[in-house]
This record gives structure tokens, sequence and C-alpha cells, in this order.
């Protein structure tokens, strides 16, 4: 049986893979800074090194998780500004820098960036900075990683299920069904394709 670490796996986005993964009888690893079977602070390499080591033998690794600042960007500070590099970006470019020598053969990745990057909303510039880095990253480290371990991330618009709450801020986007970000987590993590960002838009 393959094995999924899904990291952020108790989130609205998480638990939407989780059960994707439950129906194609993969098992399921969560992981997350409070909730899941294992915790992880994915701003500590320490943590993060330390979640592989005790998971071990997994086939693919799911993120759904990672923190980023909105602020107006007057307000913006340098120090601000670095909870989105330290979590959402630099969390996740460490799980793959580390998890490569933990992950099983022809295994995966598969990271979260968002539609901000491509459709900028009000105080989002910290956020979609941190979601270009994560699709770069993506694209281009896939072609060096080892043993056939592939790697690309899933770009999201505002789930239907999170729309009632930041409608403020996504004015006249057409959010979509949380169910279908799962299903493109699914094609990524379980396919044949690598180096690519899906944009579910």
């Amino acid at each position: 049986m393959k094995r999924a670490l899904v990291i952020g796996g108790h989130g609205t986005l998480g638990k939407a893979i989780v059960a994707k993964l439950n129906e194609l009888s993969v098992e399921v690893v969560t992981a997350g800074r409070s909730s899941g079977d294992y915790q992880v602070d994915m701003t500590s390499t320490d943590s993060i090194k330390a979640l592989f080591e005790a998971v071990q033998s997994i086939d693919y690794v799911i993120v759904a998780a990672g923190q980023t600042h909105y602020a107006k960007l007057e307000e913006l500070t340098p120090e601000n500004n670095m909870i989105s590099v330290q979590s959402k970006l630099l969390g996740q470019v460490n799980i793959v820098l580390i998890g490569q020598h933990y992950v099983n053969d022809k295994g995966s990745f598969t990271l979260v960036s968002g539609i901000i990057k491509d459709h900028p909303i009000a105080q989002g510039a910290s956020s979609a900075m941190a979601n270009g880095a994560i699709d770069a990253f993506a694209k281009a480290a896939a072609y060096e990683l080892p043993r056939g371990i592939r790697l690309n991330s899933v770009s999201p618009n505002l789930f239907e299920e999170s729309a009632e709450k930041y409608r403020d801020f996504f004015m006249g986007f057409n959010p979509v069904p949380v169910e279908r970000v799962a299903n493109t987590f699914i094609q990524s993590a379980l396919g044949i394709e690598t180096a690519q960002t899906f944009k579910v838009y």
C-alpha cells in the first residue's frame, strides 16, 4: 500500500485531500503545527527533519499549509514579510530539500501556492511573493530530484467553503469547490507529471 504524508491535513483543504486519498486506498499520515498524527513547525529545519525521521517510508508528500502575512504595503515591514518567507516559502522548500532523502523511489512532492500570484488582491503582496517563488522553485527543482521523484505545485483559487469569510478581499473572484482543488492535488501526487504548476482557477 502506498503512503502519503499530508502536512496541514486537518485544514479545509487538507481534510479534502485526505478524504480523496482514503477513497484511493492510500494510507495517510497527517502532520500539523498543533494537530495530526505528528506535529511539525515548518519554520524549523530540525522539526522538518524529525518529522521525516519519524514517519519513514513515504511515497507522496503533500503540503496544504503555510502561513503568510497580509498587510497594506505601506504597513508591511521586513519583519512581517519574513512570516511569509519563513513559513509558506522556505517551509515548503525545506520540506523538499530535507524530504528528498527520505521519500521512496518514484515518489512525489506537491506544494501549495495560490491565485493571488496571478491576480493580486489588496494587502496580498507578501503572500503573492511567496506563491510566485514556490511555483518557480517547484518548476526548477523538479528536474534535479533523484530516483524518479517528482515535484509540482498547485495554485488554487478561493474555496467556495471560505468565500463568505474572505469575500471583501476577493471581489469578483469565482470561488472553486475545495473538492476540485483536492482532486488536483491527487493528480499531482499520484500522476506522472512533474515540474508543473496546476492552476485551479
